[in-house]
């Protein structure tokens, strides 16, 4: 570990946390499943758990850069405000499933008691978070948040998500007042659930680099494909970029620098999201891509200089997967330094050796620009 330099930051990054979110409890058994086979001596904890944030929220405050972190208290969400993004219908169902107890709303996705609570917490403080940046009181804040919510539907439950909370904070943006707003999703999952909540919109541009997995069944009807681009007035605004497995450091800053900035540069959009997962590191577990703290660094550094230049530096952050429960802390620290623009990393890579190998990615970002050129209008001459 290095010692940071630093006596006075005068950039910080304003984080919203309320420690209420660690009390939903999504179980154990193999894997995500819930399932004991009767045969296994020892099963594991469901890949959501609250071990994963805790060490989040302790390398944000005794970590290297906790000087450049503040701290700000989250709040439940209003069942009132839950309707920017979801139907009565499922809220109804929501509720109902925390009143008797708790169900299982769909593959590896458990409301048990104390989740709604939980869920509340985490789009409640993600709105709170937004508020915070639009009312001027900070350039950057990070909704450090669980159960996660970048899955879930206007109708329906998803991959471990019940509020799709970075929705929530979007539409919250659009009701104040702000034009267009841009969510980027680097989640090594398709954000299908934001995309969904504004697929006929022109007013916010969903990216999401995701892992080429496709549909996962009928919670999950989408493909996170290339030409699943948005629908009426929202045609061109929802960019997919599924990547091979394995992509890499190289390959996800190849996919920023020729996909991502330009799409940004196009929209040009007042308020920027940052979708952040973890899982999409070479140590996840629920996941394939890759990277290392170097690469979620330089993310965060391009994701910063766009936000610098086309939002007067407004960002909100708000955290998604991420399952490594050691690793994922450490890439999350490496993001933030590179949202801050440190000149060095605080915090040196305990683990990183895995060998890169670029080249297919490359092929594959090439052609995803292409068909974005031949088949996006805003985006026709980038």
């Amino acid at each position: 570990m290095a010692a940071s330099t630093a006596t006075a930051p005068t950039d910080r990054i304003d984080v919203f946390w309320d420690s209420g979110m660690l009390n939903h409890n999504s179980g154990n058994g193999v894997f995500d499943t819930g399932m004991d086979p009767g045969f296994l001596d020892v099963l594991e904890k469901h890949p959501e758990n609250s071990d994963r944030v805790k060490n989040m929220v302790s390398i944000l405050k005794r970590g290297p850069i906790s000087p450049y972190i503040s701290w700000l208290p989250g709040r439940p969400a209003l069942l009132s405000e839950l309707l920017n993004a979801a139907v009565p219908e499922y809220i109804n169902e929501l509720v109902e499933a925390d009143r008797h107890g708790g169900k299982m709303l769909c593959a590896g996705t458990f409301l048990n008691p104390g989740s709604w609570d939980a869920s509340l917490l985490a789009a409640g403080t993600t709105i709170s978070a937004m508020k915070h940046v639009l009312d001027g009181h900070g350039k950057i804040a990070y909704a450090l948040v669980r159960p996660p919510g970048h899955h879930a539907q206007p109708t329906q439950a998803d991959g471990y998500c019940f509020l799709n909370n970075a929705g929530l904070a979007v539409q919250f943006a659009l009701n104040s007042g702000f034009a267009k707003v841009a969510v980027i999703d680097i989640d090594v999952h398709y954000g299908n659930g934001t995309a969904e909540g504004f697929y006929r919109s022109d007013k916010v541009l969903t990216t999401s680099l995701h892992m080429n997995h496709g549909s996962w069944g009928p919670s999950h009807p989408q493909n996170g494909s290339v030409d699943e681009l948005g629908e009426a007035e929202g045609f061109g605004y929802n960019l997919n970029i599924p990547l091979p497995n394995g992509t890499g450091d190289r390959g996800y800053r190849h996919a920023m620098t020729e996909l991502v900035v330009p799409a940004i540069q196009k929209f040009e959009p007042e308020m920027m999201v940052l979708v952040i997962g973890q899982d999409s590191s070479a140590f996840d577990p629920n996941g394939r891509q890759c990277l290392t703290m170097e690469g979620y660094q330089e993310i965060g550094r391009i994701v910063r200089s766009l936000a610098d230049r086309h939002c007067s530096g407004r960002l909100l952050i708000v955290q998604e997967g991420g399952y490594h429960v050691t690793y994922s802390a450490y890439c999350l620290h490496a993001t933030l330094e590179g949202v801050l623009n440190l000149p060095t990393s605080l915090l040196s890579d305990p683990i990183a050796y895995y060998p890169e190998d670029e080249a297919l990615a490359v092929e594959v970002i090439k052609s995803i620009k292409k068909f974005q050129k031949d088949n996006v209008p805003f985006l026709k001459g980038a």
